[in-house]
């Protein structure tokens, strides 16, 4: 009896390797994130996740019995990502109420929520920035098992700060002493957590800071750190943080000299050290004063779904007066600097990466990640294979996952996304996207 059960799931695993599932992707012009020239009349074959060959409708045969699908008249490229998003919010404008309110909501409605609404958008890979440990991890993992929708997810759990906001305990964490913030730092590496989250680093002593870097990459954490005010970045570059997020506070009109001297130093060691990350989400300090003129936007309906009634509603409500958000009240001191402060970072030699800061107030998981494109495009005269690299080949690499993700190419899996039209003449059509595959499947 057990002989024969033994044979039949044998004869069952034969027969689902035969019958393993071949999709073609057939006719568009392959952007493949590497910095090949473009692949016209592109041929992209996909067996089961992995994408097993790449060539020309010239070049590459078609399997007979290949699912196939039209990209005629598109752009072909890696499926996005984006390095900086909060899926415990949603775009609603009061933190206080929306902690106090959702918080027991946030793995099973609004964390899916933003994840499947970055997917729809193109975005197959994201790094989480901060939210409920065992939520992070849950989400995480029920979308690596299939069992929901969303990009593949690398997450933080919570900030680890001195002291947490008011209200705040359960996704931001204090130290209260370099013991204390090296304990922090293993219950985040034993709960499966992909890298450790700091912010406001210049309100701890030198010593916790020291400890969490330390502690962080003896489990072999990347430490990713807030870049707000000047000692912020100078003890994150003394102590070793891997990556920089956001351009910072106030109305300086650029970095000082000893932390462009210091940066400058960090990256010529990047041979031995590895490159050092920053993601500067600039488009949504761009883009506020705008905004509070025109927010048409806020009554599409793409940033609903996943979310019920209840809650839209809600977030409508808080937006209803944009010009009066508390969190933009910054703004017109930190907007006019982006431009000098990006163009500082670009020629420091560190690697910068495509991140939004995805669900603050306005900031909806839909819309998000072809902003900041966009602005890196065509607000600062970045070439378009330079952006999009920064939103596919180097988050890959960033995360270690360059193995299987960020190119298309043999061997990786079949993260694809397509868009009618010139993307390279014509970033913005990125707000567009038609044809999301993701992990082989296609899922729009």
């Amino acid at each position: 009896m057990l002989k024969a059960i033994f044979c039949a799931a044998v004869v069952l695993l034969s027969c689902n390797a035969a019958q393993a599932e071949r999709v073609a992707l057939v006719g568009g012009t392959l952007i493949d994130g590497t910095l090949k020239e473009p692949i016209h009349d592109s041929v992209i074959l996909i067996e089961d996740e992995r994408i097993v060959a790449v060539g020309t409708v010239a070049s590459l045969a078609i399997p007979a019995d290949a699912k196939r699908i039209s990209t005629e008249g598109m752009t072909v490229l890696p499926g996005l990502w984006d390095m900086h998003v909060h899926l415990m919010l949603a775009g609603h404008s009061d933190y206080g109420h929306w902690d106090k309110t959702y918080l027991g909501q946030l793995r099973d409605v609004i964390m899916p929520a933003g994840a499947r609404q970055l997917l729809m958008a193109g975005i197959t890979g994201a790094r989480d920035l901060g939210a409920p440990l065992d939520d992070s991890i849950a989400v995480r993992d029920a979308i690596a098992s299939g069992r929901i929708p969303g990009p593949t997810l690398f997450v933080s759990g919570p900030f680890l700060q001195k002291k947490p906001y008011p209200g705040t305990e359960a996704f931001r964490w204090g130290v209260s002493s370099p013991e204390d913030a090296r304990a922090k730092v293993r219950r985040i590496a034993a709960a499966g957590a992909d890298m450790v989250k700091l912010i406001d680093v210049d309100q701890m002593s030198e010593a916790e800071m020291k400890a969490i870097v330390d502690e962080a990459h003896a489990h072999k954490l990347p430490v990713v750190a807030h870049a707000h005010r000047p000692e912020e970045i100078r003890l994150g570059l003394k102590y070793g943080v891997d990556d920089f997020e956001h351009t910072g506070l106030g109305a300086a009109a650029e970095y000082p000299a000893d932390i462009m001297t210091a940066l400058a130093e960090r990256t010529a060691r990047s041979g031995l050290l590895g490159p050092l990350y920053w993601t500067p989400t600039i488009s949504i300090l761009n883009n506020y004063p705008a905004w509070v003129k025109e927010h048409e936007f806020v009554d599409a309906m793409d940033w609903h779904e996943g979310l019920t009634p209840e809650i839209v509603a809600d977030i409508r409500q808080s937006l209803s007066a944009p010009e009066r958000i508390a969190y933009f009240q910054q703004v017109p001191q930190r907007g006019p600097t982006l431009k000098r402060k990006f163009e500082q970072l670009r020629a420091s030699g560190a690697v910068l990466l495509i991140g939004t800061d995805s669900g603050v107030p306005m900031n909806f998981h839909s819309g998000s990640t072809w902003q900041e494109i966009d602005l890196w495009v065509n607000g600062f005269g970045v070439p378009a294979i330079e952006a999009i690299r920064a939103a596919t080949y180097w988050p890959a690499v960033a995360m270690k996952a360059d193995k299987d993700y960020g190119t298309v190419t043999e061997g990786k899996y079949a993260d694809i996304i397509a868009i009618k039209g010139d993307v390279m003449h014509h970033v913005d059509l990125l707000q567009r996207v038609d044809i999301v595959v993701k992990h082989g499947r296609q899922v729009k």
